[in-house]
């Protein structure tokens, strides 16, 4: 599908995956609020990723996302709505998108095509001309041939020519890609294949634990929106973070506050966006607020971490709220909420004063080198042989399954398969994960343990395992 008809149409790159290459391009989209930012940014990357609502304001930290056009790749940054002398959580969203700003190439400038320059857009005008970076000058909402005549009244900006585009429909979409390519400087050369990228980290957990202070705090800047207002995050805010000497790949989730079915909205959109940046990283670490009783919400992300097979670091911040009452009940939620994980990584941080953020580090090591773990398969069945000669399969009806061979089918999460001559017991299975467990660590990381029993061939006839 082209530009021109309707969304454009990512290619892979031409370069091997694995190839390292210098850093992309950045290309940051301002303006004031409402003027159709993140609709416009959905149109260059391709896709419906940033969230997109009618309300002002939906959008609050400076999102990046991947793009490409007629082979060449680039970063685009989403931001909040940009205004002048704004306060407390406006103000710490304008700053945002000063920041961005600072740290582009380009910044396409926003105005709406419909309303006209307004006094905001005229001073978001000498804050752009004081960062002295090349600027775009994009009328939005040029739905049609006569709002693109009325769009020639941007003019009076002095920006330049203005571009007239459509973000909701495409129109001019493909005219402006060939602008941005146009304004980014040269592509950077190739270099040679180097080590593996930074860890992907998704921080995820309720409303208002703490997880753009985390981020902050980590990041020793101001990366994510912050306010005592639960939500204020809405889209992931991807961030390269350096803890402990390695540089990690953080990204700063919604709070999830219902079931993704049950939300709506911006809500549900967010909710999405959360589960996929899970699904996307290889270790998450889960909020949980230790001034607070571990709650339902609580236990339904962690349930979603572990279902998708990823490593897990359970951080309780706020640690600097926790007295020592406070910390007996914890024992007591951790020994019954979190029977199931017994597993899990767990440290106790506070995002405020910085208490045991440095342990963050080694922890997200340990649980992913568990969910990389691969156990040799001749070392595995010796053991899993002298497990069942010590602690056979109960007998059911006269007779017990025997289990005939085992072999580690994956990792990432580890994975194992029994092959046996009947289906196992759940309390033996379960039992034989424990043991895998203590015998071979796994701390921080889930297990599957799945069982083939023998296909048999026939009435009574012999069979092997299959798979």
């Amino acid at each position: 599908m082209s530009a021109g008809d309707g969304w454009i149409e990512l290619r892979e790159p031409d370069v091997d995956e694995d190839e390292a290459t210098g850093p992309m391009p950045v290309v940051a989209v301002v303006g004031r609020p409402n003027v159709g930012k993140s609709t416009l940014v959905n149109r260059i990357i391709g896709r419906r990723q940033a969230v997109v609502e009618d309300t002002p304001g939906v959008t609050r930290d400076r999102i990046p996302y991947d793009a490409q056009w007629s082979g060449r790749q680039f970063t685009v940054v989403d931001t909040g709505g940009w205004e002048p002398d704004a306060k407390d959580r406006a103000g710490a969203i304008a700053a945002q998108a000063e920041i961005a700003v600072a740290t582009a190439d380009v910044v396409l400038f926003v105005v709406d095509a419909v309303v006209g320059a307004t006094d905001v857009d005229e001073a978001a005008v000498r804050m752009l001309r004081r960062s002295a970076k090349p600027v775009l000058l994009i009328a939005n909402k040029a739905d049609n041939a006569a709002t693109e005549v009325e769009a020639t009244s941007l003019w009076s900006l002095g920006l330049g020519e203005p571009r007239p585009v459509s973000a909701l429909h495409g129109r001019g979409a493909g005219d402006l890609l060939d602008a941005i390519l146009e304004a980014l400087p040269d592509a950077p050369p190739i270099r040679e294949a180097g080590p593996r990228g930074p860890r992907r980290v998704a921080l995820v957990g309720r409303p208002n634990v703490g997880k753009s202070s985390l981020l902050n705090r980590l990041a020793k800047e101001e990366r994510s929106v912050v306010d005592a207002v639960a939500g204020t995050t809405v889209d992931p805010v991807d961030s390269l973070v350096e803890i402990g000497g390695e540089t990690w790949q953080l990204v700063d989730t919604a709070g999830l506050r219902k079931r993704v079915g049950k939300a709506s909205g911006t809500e549900y959109y967010a909710s999405l966006r959360t589960a996929a940046a899970i699904e996307a990283a290889e270790v998450a670490v889960v909020l949980l607020d230790a001034s607070e009783p571990i709650s339902e919400q609580d236990q339904r992300i962690l349930t979603t971490v572990t279902e998708t097979g990823r490593a897990l670091v359970i951080a309780f911040n706020k640690w600097d709220l926790v007295d020592e009452d406070r910390r007996y009940y914890l024992d007591k939620e951790i020994e019954r909420e979190l029977r199931r994980i017994p597993w899990a990584i767990r440290v106790n941080v506070s995002a405020k004063t910085g208490r045991a953020v440095d342990k963050l580090a080694p922890a997200l090591r340990t649980a992913l080198a568990s969910w990389e773990t691969r156990v040799p398969t001749g070392q595995l069945n010796q053991w899993l042989t002298a497990l069942v000669q010590a602690t056979p399969h109960p007998v059911r009806g006269g007779r017990a399954p025997r289990i005939l061979f085992a072999t580690q089918a994956g990792i990432s999460p580890p994975r194992f398969v029994l092959f046996t001559t009947a289906p196992l017991d759940a309390g033996y299975q379960r039992f034989i994960e424990r043991k895998l467990r203590e015998e071979f660590g796994f701390v921080g990381s889930p297990v599957e343990v799945s069982v083939k029993p023998r296909k048999k061939i026939g009435a009574g006839g012999r069979g092997k395992p299959h798979g």
